[in-house]
């Protein structure tokens, strides 16, 4: 009996041939072309925040209100615009005395008659005036990302916002909390607050309701509380 002789396979034309490495070189062109916008995609993603944040500028012009010499500089929602913004601002240290900077949620306003503000206070930290050059713009950039991070957790929503002071005689930096009656979060913020500036245990810092600083009679004013 004859063996059968082989089928014989189909051959690939030239041209066949050429048309399946094409495909084969469009395949790998258009995953490289995918690769490529992919990663420029991740060029200009930006992580956001969990609130949106507006800085405030305040000079001293005796020349106007005091609602006039406030002003909104910005507002960011990123990471990445946050830093954009501070990197082409002036740093605390150097501007002139008299001059504030405040970070607040947006739609807040940094004064004490704000609806979110007025029932809140503020914990305060004093910087002596040597010490400008060499912590205030360490603490005053903590406090940023403080905020900027919900640093204080399930007491984030109390924070208001912050402010630095550069004032002749000493700075001040302070975060303002919405209500000065919730004593529990008013002192975990205090301590978080105290614990992320690195200050001694032996450095005690304020914390003063808004409605005693309008009411004082003196230069000072008492505090609610102190960690």
């Amino acid at each position: 009996m004859a063996s059968a002789e082989p089928v014989p396979q189909p051959q690939e034309t030239p041209i066949e041939a050429a048309a399946v490495e094409a495909g084969e070189e469009k395949e790998e062109a258009s995953g490289a072309a995918a690769a490529k916008l992919d990663a420029d995609d991740l060029k200009y993603i930006k992580h956001p925040l969990q609130n949106r944040w507006a800085l405030w500028f305040f000079k001293n012009d005796k020349t106007k209100t005091w609602a006039a010499n406030l002003r909104c500089v910005s507002t960011f929602d990123t990471v990445e615009d946050f830093w954009a913004l501070y990197n082409h601002i002036q740093v605390a240290s150097r501007l002139q005395s008299g001059c504030d900077y405040s970070l607040f949620k947006d739609g807040v306003e940094p004064m004490w008659e704000d609806p979110f503000n007025k029932t809140g206070g503020r914990w305060l930290i004093n910087i002596q005036k040597q010490q400008r050059h060499s912590d205030l713009d360490r603490f005053w950039l903590e406090t940023l990302l403080c905020l900027i991070g919900e640093a204080f957790e399930e007491d984030s929503d109390e924070v208001c916002g912050a402010v630095i002071n550069v004032r002749s005689k000493g700075d001040k930096i302070a975060i303002w909390t919405h209500d000065c009656k919730n004593s529990e979060a008013v002192i975990r913020i205090g301590r978080k607050f105290k614990e992320r500036l690195n200050l001694p245990p032996k450095f005690v810092i304020g914390y003063q309701a808004h409605t005693d600083t309008m009411s004082k009679s003196g230069s000072t004013t008492k505090n609610r509380f102190s960690v």
